[in-house]
């Protein structure tokens, strides 16, 4: 028996917004190939500000990658300090 909810998720992204990479379009509902998309956004003007929330997020996660990468070598570049 399989459950009537299952692909429930996968239908709600048709009542939703998603902004077009190539196009640089909004789109009601998953008119695009996925590779070309993003989202889902709730409203149009939510999926319109999609490059600005990528941009943010790329760059937040470029700060976390170079903190973790420096994590620790300090202490390792000057082993006198401590003395």
């Amino acid at each position: 028996m399989t459950d009537p909810d299952e692909g429930a998720a996968m239908s709600d992204g048709d009542e939703k917004y998603w902004y077009n990479l190539s196009t640089g379009e909004v789109e009601f509902g998953m008119l695009s190939a996925a590779v070309d998309r993003v989202g889902p956004f709730d409203t149009a003007d939510e999926a319109a500000l999609a490059p600005e929330k990528l941009r943010e997020r790329s760059r937040a996660w470029a700060e976390d990658d170079a903190a973790e990468d420096s994590w620790g070598r300090s202490s390792l570049s000057d082993p006198g300090d401590d003395e």
